[in-house]
């Protein structure tokens, strides 16, 4: 059957229910960190955080940093490792809106104890009050309809100092079908198999992101097109 990617997806993945818990959440967490590495989409995202702090005093300060949708907290343990690296001090906070997940993630960045979970609705009034250095997000912001991503972006701009980073799909049939066949073969989690694709068929066209930044009122980005289909935003402060 053909599948339209002319204009973006509104239908909702599994992981969309924010009660979803169990084995079958935990497994599909395992292999989207699994997709993340073999893809090298993770990258895109601490390449955002260093362009960001590019020429900025920071060695001495503690950069605050938040991961909105976090999931497993990955993508803070390798930003926490990069930061040790980079001899940096970091205090990293994942934010996510199912419970289960940030338990998930707690256990999973154990290790880690600059990193720290909340379980945090984005659009709530508890989380608007919060203020960060940087807010990143990786295969987040998909997951929104237009109108609501223009309502985050003017959040996010007021609740941080230095920048935005956003790393999210090109809607690409090459991604499409690139990525059904990938979990057919090798994914074990029906989630993971339900959501791929769908993902895709969620994310964004060029065009679809500037119009979104433009009617958010931002005019102070970058767009870049990574590998595999990614789209890096990256919204840096004066």
């Amino acid at each position: 059957m053909f599948t339209s990617l002319k204009t973006r997806s509104e239908e909702a993945e599994l992981l969309d229910d924010l009660l979803c818990k169990g084995e079958e959440v935990d497994q599909n967490l395992r292999e989207l960190e699994t997709i993340n590495k073999w893809l090298g989409g993770d990258y895109v995202t601490i390449e955002g955080i260093e362009k960001i702090l590019g020429g900025k005093e920071v060695k001495d300060k503690i950069i605050t940093i938040a991961d909105l949708g976090c999931g497993g907290g990955d993508m803070l343990i390798k930003v926490a490792k990069w930061a040790k690296r980079k001899n940096l001090k970091v205090r990293l906070i994942g934010i996510d809106a199912n419970p289960y997940i940030v338990n998930y993630a707690r256990r999973n960045a154990s290790a880690f104890k600059e990193i720290e979970f909340l379980a945090l609705d984005i659009f709530s009034e508890e989380f608007k009050k919060l203020k960060f250095d940087i807010i990143t997000s990786t295969l987040f912001t998909h997951h929104f309809t237009d109108q609501s991503l223009v309502q985050l972006y003017q959040q996010l701009d007021r609740q941080s100092s230095l920048g935005i980073i956003t790393n999210d799909i090109h809607r690409h049939f090459l991604a499409y079908h690139s990525i059904n066949l990938l979990t057919r073969l090798f994914s074990k989690s029906y989630m993971v198999k339900n959501d791929a694709g769908l993902s895709v068929k969620r994310a964004f066209r060029l065009s679809e992101l500037k119009d979104i930044l433009t009617k958010a009122g931002i005019d102070n980005y970058n767009i870049s097109w990574k590998w595999a289909f990614r789209w890096q935003i990256i919204i840096k402060k004066n």
